[in-house]
């Protein structure tokens, strides 16, 4: 079964502060979260129990998973040194 994706605001504003060439890339990688949340590639964030992240290039989508309402919740879209602030 699939999983819905839900954007908040703060994500959408990472977004549209990202290059172009790159933005690109990134919603791919976001679509794929659909069918498996936890792609070989999502490596799951020690400090946290359901937030996760796949790389993007220089950039890192964090976002968490309700595998009881199907639902991936993706919050922060930045570049690496700025990701895990403030988790």
């Amino acid at each position: 079964m699939t999983y819905k994706i839900f954007i908040e605001r703060s994500a959408e504003k990472d977004l549209k502060k990202i290059p172009k060439e790159v933005k690109k890339k990134i919603v791919l990688a976001a679509f794929k979260l659909e069918e498996n949340p936890r792609l070989s590639a999502a490596r799951k964030i020690a400090s946290s129990e359901n937030y996760y992240r796949i790389r993007v290039g220089d950039y890192r989508i964090i976002y968490e998973i309700s595998d009881k309402e199907k639902r991936i919740n993706i919050f922060k879209i930045r570049h690496w040194k700025e990701a895990y602030l403030n988790l």
